[in-house]
Parts: structure tokens; sequence; C-alpha cells
């Protein structure tokens, strides 16, 4: 009320001054009113968008480091199917920190699978893919008691969310064993590119050697940077579909010769006739990139089995992981490729082919024929036929697999 009185008084005697002064009044009557009326709410304001701000920029840092690999496990055991949600989450705290139930019993025989599943949160075409695979393994996978078929994918955080809520759905009807567990696809890469940096630029897309390119070579040095209690890895495409019990292809692994260190089935079309043309024109009597069965037509990475103990133990092997050793067979095969890991292995294989066991076609049926249409169709049937039982379809290049 003290305002309001200084102001009519003020008002009161305006008649009494002339013009300038009134102008000069006015101004401190409205400065003094704004100041008592709206200083306090301004500083207010100031102080709350601070806070919002300060915040909001809390939240912000908060998220970002955040542990976006939290619930990155789970298991299944025919006999205890109902879990409440809390001994869940005790499962997948207690995993973090010590083996798994599963792990703990010594009877237990681990059968562990691999697949790269990045960006599939992006891609409903992955996702089908992905679908067909998980569900055909599932109808034909047996395994005897005391088994575990372990299956690992490799992940970002968007993908390895929708791979949970998928797995569980898809894994529904399984009537064995099995525990899932999701690998962060930056750490991995973290690792990997030391170890993959020089072979990048003889056998990937892009010009150089990319950070992110580095998983694409995982199965090359798999063995370094896995725990070394895990010998024995399959690893698969999404792009497939089982014929057949899944457990029958670990038992592959029995057959493997003394030096060789990968399981793996050959290329089915005239990929590398076409990568080492060079080579061939200056090497007229060479088998490299020749067709079945007298040629050497490369291999296909969609099926592989790694024994990941013979790489640790294979002088020879870990020798041609040197950047020396792949700059000079590069450049002997003239070779120059896009396909990552299958280029590498097909590259050294050339070389060194008691490194690999030659798994049947049937393991590993490709069914792309792109290249029958771009240059190749007289030949292409000899490397495309495939005899014998088909056990895994793989539709490469989004080629349609047959239904049952």
């Amino acid at each position: 009320m003290g305002i309001l009185r200084f102001v009519a008084r003020t008002m009161g005697r305006i008649s009494t001054f002339r013009s300038y002064q009134f102008v000069v009044l006015l101004a401190a009557a409205l400065a003094v009113f704004a100041f008592y009326y709206f200083g306090t709410e301004k500083q207010n304001f100031s102080s709350t968008t601070k806070r919002i701000k300060q915040t909001q920029t809390n939240l912000n840092t908060n998220r970002n480091d955040a542990n976006l690999m939290v619930d990155n496990r789970f298991t299944h055991s025919p006999e205890s199917e109902e879990h409440t949600e809390e001994e869940h989450h005790e499962e997948v705290e207690s995993s973090r920190t010590k083996p798994s139930k599963t792990d703990s019993k010594a009877t237990d025989q681990h059968y562990h699978a691999l697949m790269m599943f990045t960006k599939v949160d992006k891609s409903r075409s992955l996702q089908d893919k992905f679908k067909v695979a998980m569900l055909s393994m599932v109808k034909h996978a047996h395994f005897h008691n005391g088994e575990v078929l372990v299956l690992h994918f490799v992940s970002d955080p968007a993908s390895q969310e929708l791979g949970q809520r998928m797995l569980r759905e898809f894994l529904s009807d399984a009537t064995f064993k099995y525990e899932v567990l999701f690998h962060n696809e930056v750490d991995l890469a973290h690792k990997l590119f030391p170890i993959v940096e020089a072979m990048q630029k003889h056998f990937s897309a892009g010009s150089g050697a990319y950070y992110s390119d580095a998983i694409f070579f995982l199965s090359v040095a798999m063995h370094l940077i896995m725990p070394e209690n895990l010998t024995h890895i399959v690893q698969l495409d999404l792009d497939l579909k089982y014929k057949t019990n899944i457990r029958d292809l670990f038992q592959e692994f029995d057959h493997f010769p003394p030096e060789a260190v990968i399981g793996i089935t050959r290329e089915m079309q005239p990929v590398y006739r076409h990568t080492f043309w060079q080579y061939r024109k200056e090497n007229p009597q060479t088998k490299v990139g020749s067709p079945p069965p007298d040629g050497r037509p490369g291999f296909n990475s969609g099926v592989m089995l790694l024994d990941l103990g013979a790489m640790r133990n294979s002088t020879l092997y870990n020798r041609l992981l040197q950047p020396n050793h792949v700059a000079r067979l590069a450049d002997q095969y003239r070779f120059k490729g896009h396909l990552g890991d299958q280029d590498f292995f097909t590259m050294i294989g050339m070389e060194h082919p008691e490194l690999f066991y030659p798994l049947a076609c049937g393991w590993n049926r490709q069914l792309c024929s792109w290249w029958r249409e771009h240059g190749y169709g007289e030949v292409f049937q000899l490397y495309y036929h495939c005899d014998g039982p088909v056990y895994i379809y793989h539709g490469n290049c989004n080629t349609p697999i047959p239904n049952d």
C-alpha cells in the first residue's frame, strides 16, 4: 500500500511540474514499482531456469553413462521353466560375478554358437530372417541330458533389446537347456581393431581400415579375445534355415585333421574366380579360383566351426595374422576383396589349405545365383552344384529359402 500512496502523491503534484519533469517522475515511479513487483519474480525465474537446465544436463550425463548391457543373459532348463521375476533378476546379477547355474554343474557339456546381431532393429528383413533361423533351429534341435546350447549374439543396445523379446518367443518351445549371452559390438570391435587393422584395407569394402569394420573380422581373431576356457564355437549367419539337429554340426569338430583350426564350406559361386582374375591371368595353370573338385573356389563364411584352442596353439595361423604376412600374400595373389573374414580365410587357404577342414556343402547350401547373370553363366553350375543331403540352407544375397 505504501507504493500506491507514493504514486498517488506523485500524480497529485503533476500539475506543478513542467512536462519534462513529469516524464522523469513517471519513469522513476515505474522503475520503483517494477523493482518491487517484478524483481523478485525475475530472480526466481532465472534461478529455476538454471536449475532446470542443470537437472537436464545431469539427466543427459547419467543416460550417456548408463549400463546399456543390463540383463544380458538368460537361461532355460526344461525341468524348471517357471521362474519368478525376482529369481530372474537374481540370476542375471549373479552371472556378472560368477558362473551361471548351468555352468556350475560339472557334468554339463556346453555347445557354443555365435551370431552377428547388429542393426537388426532397423531392418524388418533381418528380423524375418532371424525368425526363420531360430524357429527352424528349435524345431530340429535335440540335446542330451547334461548338455546346454549357449547362444552368443554380438549386438548393439537397440538390437539387443529387440532380440531379447524375440528370443523369448522363438525359444519358448525349446525342449533342451539353453543359455543366451549378448556381447557389445563396440567392446569387441575395440579389442579386435589393433589385431585386424592391417588386413582391413585388403578385405573391406571401404578404401581403408575403419574401426567399425573390425567386427566383420571377429572370427579371424576370436581366439585372442574370448576367454581361454572357450575352446570351440560355431559362427552362423542370420539368413539360415536348419533342416537337421544343430548338435550334429558340432560333431564335425571330431573330424578335424591335426593341423586344421577352422571348419568351413566352399564358396558356391565364382566369386573368387572373379576376385583372383589378375593372378589367374598371370598364372594360367593355377587352380586358384577354379571350381571343384580339383580347383580352389574359396570359402563361404555363413557356417564356420572355430577350434579356438587349435587357433591359439597354431604357430602358423597366428603368424599369418601379422601385417607383413597379410600384405605379402595380398600382393602375391593380387588380392583385393570386400567380404571381411571370408576373404582372409580364402586367401590363406590358397597357400595353406591344411589349416581348414572342408565341411560338406550341405552344411551351408548357398542359394544365391547372382553371378550366373553377371558374366559367369557358362561356368556357374560348376560352382553351384552340391551333391548330398542339405542340412542348412543359406539364403545369401536375399535369396528366398525353400519352404518345408
